[in-house]
């Protein structure tokens, strides 16, 4: 009887399961979209329910498309947007506010008060992370801030605290409250170099421990499901990872100096950095990138807010195109781009800027101005955050790069993955299998129920779809470079 893997895969825009062979293909995968609410500028936030529904429906869709029965699945891994908070009241199981999105800006004077208060360097050198509504901590205090009696409920143990992977294993498992490593160290309150939730962290937010869930390693048996949400069958459950950890996984990026970027809603980077964390001093943040067995593997990672999301506001918000693959025709359609730049500052700027109160902001703009100019503008803004971040990466981590893997939805987009092979001067990956978050979270699972029995046998896995070579001149690079960083610094200057 052929046994399969399935990844459960929580994003930001949609939810996805897909199920893998023992060769990592893929053998079904269904997808649904899930909707964001915008209840003020730069606030985002999600219904953790529909989230919930979501997981099941996509579970569902994918068991029938395979056409196997849920005995088949052999495990099941999960891999989630990172710092999105959610809250629930234990006894009845449901959530007692939205969930507030990690893009969401709404926690900023939160942190701004923490930071005039001095408290950002001892919080750096625990945590790896900067102070900044990003993370989870200002996020669980502000929803406890805007309940009825949210403190209060909360010391009592009446309120349990989970990022999406806790929120997921809790309704699969019927009451299951655990994380792994990799999602504890992007919540403002785990001590990396210790491996615990850290009462001083916990006391500067006013965070009681009770609602925090216990942290496990990335790669074990946690628990099953019930037997109702898989037609009599409880399926274990057995791995767990933040999806930009679990992609970095899934790239086989299990040497040092190995890099994968995420292209997604947003942009996400991270080397492999081994057994020892490496504090940035160039904007990046240190963070936990698995611990399987008693081993911990570090990384280091840079973080850009909006980068698909940015094609999303083209078709959404302005109309201009139906599809996101029209951008790659606009962008070719184009021999440059004629001086026009777009600063997606949507929600503030991230990695190494760390502006929270940036603005979006296009220059260049002229009548003679077409949609191509800005599809390509978009497109273009994305490789220019994530040179950035590779550019102070290779500052802090005084490693080679060995390798630089793309992945993420994006990654289909040609036109995309050359000019960032231009502006970095290094050859791009793409690899075959473009789902490695949720094949990140596949391997996971699958070594700790022995589906896989160890990173060689999964190395040997990973193909290549095709790689991308630099072709620009160094002037043209310096060039785009220069109207990007002016652009950049007009941005932030820029303060209605």
């Amino acid at each position: 009887m052929k046994k399969y893997i399935l990844a459960i895969d929580q994003g930001t825009s949609s939810t996805r399961a897909i199920i893998f062979n023992e060769k990592s293909k893929i053998i079904a995968s269904a997808n649904e979209e899930i909707k964001q609410y915008y209840p003020k500028p730069g606030w985002v936030q999600q219904d953790a329910n529909e989230i919930w529904v979501s997981v099941l429906t996509v579970m569902t869709r994918a068991l029938v498309d395979a056409n196997i029965k849920a005995k088949d699945i052999l495990a099941i891994g999960i891999t989630n947007q990172r710092e999105t908070t959610v809250i629930w009241d234990k006894k009845t199981g449901l959530p007692v506010h939205q969930a507030v999105v990690w893009q969401s800006t709404q926690t900023e004077k939160i942190c701004d008060e923490l930071i005039k208060e001095g408290h950002h360097e001892w919080v750096k050198d625990k945590t790896g992370l900067l102070i900044h509504p990003y993370f989870s901590a200002s996020k669980i205090r502000w929803i406890l801030d805007h309940i009825k009696n949210g403190q209060e409920r909360a010391e009592k143990g009446e309120l349990l605290f989970g990022t999406i992977d806790s929120w997921l294993l809790y309704k699969l498992s019927g009451g299951l409250h655990l994380t792994d490593v990799s999602n504890a160290s992007r919540t403002l309150l785990y001590n990396i170099h210790t491996l615990s939730w850290d009462q001083e962290l916990l006391d500067l937010f006013q965070i009681p421990q009770v609602m925090l869930p216990e942290v496990r390693s990335s790669s074990e048996k946690y628990g099953t499901t019930k037997p109702i949400h898989f037609y009599g069958e409880s399926i274990p459950i057995s791995g767990i990872a933040g999806d930009q950890q679990a992609a970095l996984f899934g790239q086989t990026c299990f040497n040092d100096g190995d890099v994968k970027n995420t292209y997604g809603t947003g942009c996400f980077m991270l080397m492999n950095t081994g057994q020892q964390p490496k504090q940035s001093n160039h904007g990046l943040l240190t963070t936990i990138a698995w611990q399987i067995g008693q081993e911990t593997t570090y990384a280091l990672e840079g973080s850009v807010f909006v980068a698909g999301s940015a094609v999303q506001w083209l078709r959404d918000g302005l109309h201009l195109i139906k599809t996101a693959d029209e951008t790659e025709t606009h962008a070719q359609s184009l021999a440059s781009n004629d001086g026009v730049y777009l600063v997606p500052a949507f929600v503030g700027l991230g990695t190494p800027y760390w502006d929270t109160h940036a603005k979006g902001a296009l220059f260049g703009l002229t009548r003679g101005t077409t949609k191509a100019h800005l599809s390509r503008a978009v497109l273009e803004s994305i490789c220019y955050q994530s040179y950035d971040v590779l550019h102070s990466m290779m500052k802090d981590a005084d490693l080679p790069i060995h390798a630089f893997k793309v992945d993420g939805g994006a990654i289909v987009n040609s036109f995309l993955m050359q000019f960032q092979a231009d502006l970095l001067k290094i050859t791009v990956h793409r690899p075959a299998v473009t789902e490695t978050t949720a094949l990140g979270a596949a391997y996971l699972a699958g070594l700790a129920v022995g589906f896989w029995k160890d990173l060689d046998e999964i190395k040997k896995a990973w193909q290549l779809d095709q790689s991308f070579y630099p072709q620009m001149t160094d002037e043209h690079r310096q060039q785009y470079l220069k109207g990007w960083h002016t652009a950049v610094a007009a941005t932030r200057t820029f303060k209605p």
